[in-house]
């Protein structure tokens, strides 16, 4: 498990976006992306188990001259590691993928997640084939995390270790036409 505090490390990234687009994948990710701050170019995604790396990859081949970052938990990037590899073949520049890791499946009751043992989402993330992959755990890498997230030419893939608990809840809107409408209105369409 890691040393650093997940909202703190998301509001210090989100901090220095820029223009950046969000791809908040389900459970904590959203909370914290909607806790540093509930803006039009935040996406989020409600029940979509598996999609973050999916939909941020669709956007950031849509939206080839804006920074995308995807934010992700543990359980959510094990389940969609495919995409991965099509995120890899298909080498956006601009995709960024953070994936927040407590080590545990905190959405269905804290249970010890797989990459409590040997599973290394920053190695496979090199097996698929993505320019480069980090984790980071200590509060001091992490503004070399950020300049990696928000500058390096994608895709690329780091992996936080975060510490578990919960925050207090910080709840967007979770009605999907008025997240759509707003999302279109930030990447100009």
């Amino acid at each position: 498990m890691g040393t650093l505090k997940r909202r703190e490390l998301v509001a210090q990234i989100l901090s220095r976006r820029g223009d950046a687009l969000v791809v908040a994948g389900l459970g904590s990710p959203v909370w914290d992306v909607a806790a540093a701050g509930d803006v039009a170019g935040n996406l989020y995604l409600w029940g979509s188990m598996g999609l973050a790396t999916p939909v941020g990859l669709g956007l950031a081949l849509a939206q080839p001259d804006r920074r995308v970052l995807v934010m992700t938990g543990d359980g959510e990037m094990m389940m969609g590691l495919g995409s991965l590899a099509v995120a890899a073949a298909e080498a956006p520049k601009n995709l960024a993928i953070l994936v927040l890791d407590n080590e545990s499946f905190a959405e269905t009751g804290g249970q010890s997640g797989l990459t409590s043992g040997r599973a290394d989402i920053a190695a496979m993330a090199l097996g698929a084939g993505l320019r480069e992959s980090r984790t980071v755990r200590e509060p001091g890498e992490v503004d070399g995390l950020a300049k990696f997230l928000l500058e390096s030419e994608g895709p690329v893939l780091a992996v936080a270790k975060v510490e578990g608990g919960e925050d207090e809840l910080v709840l967007p809107t979770s009605d999907g036409r008025e997240i759509a409408d707003r999302f279109r209105a930030a990447v100009g369409g």
